[in-house]
């Protein structure tokens, strides 16, 4: 779990340099024995995007960094529960594992079944839940007014 707590660390950087860009506040980094190959966080504003998510922003840095499509020995670690999109993405990429922050009950990929994900993906949900949710829901709280 401490390895987890690292790594999420880093993904809630890339949350803030999202809230920094005005962007909804959701970081992620694709972890590769043990390093960061890949850190990406929303740019769907910035890039006026609707899958410029952070998720799929990391893939596409990782797969280059892999220099090839499949990422079957990579973890990303996501500071929000996958969207369906991204989960999707994910599967499709063969990732090894998903480490997420909050759930996401209204959007998640946990509302469908069976798994968008790839069946051999590992999944750990509820790292540092509190300051990945805290985050967001800060963000929506003032657009709200």
């Amino acid at each position: 779990m401490e390895q987890h707590e690292r790594f999420m660390k880093e993904a809630l950087a890339e949350a803030n340099r999202a809230l920094a860009r005005d962007e909804v506040p959701i970081g992620a980094v694709v972890v590769c024995d043990g390093k960061i190959i890949a850190r990406a966080h929303n740019l769907t504003e910035t890039l006026s995007d609707p899958t410029a998510h952070a998720e799929m922003q990391a893939i596409t840095m990782a797969t280059n960094a892999f220099g090839g499509k499949y990422l079957e020995r990579a973890t990303i670690y996501v500071t929000i529960e996958p969207c369906p999109m991204c989960a999707a993405a994910l599967g499709w990429a063969q990732m090894k594992g998903v480490v997420y922050g909050a759930a996401d009950p209204k959007r998640g990929y946990s509302l469908f079944t069976p798994s968008l994900l790839h069946p051999k993906c590992e999944v750990v949900s509820g790292v540092m839940d509190k300051e990945c949710g805290e985050i967001v829901k800060q963000f929506f709280k003032s657009k709200r007014g």
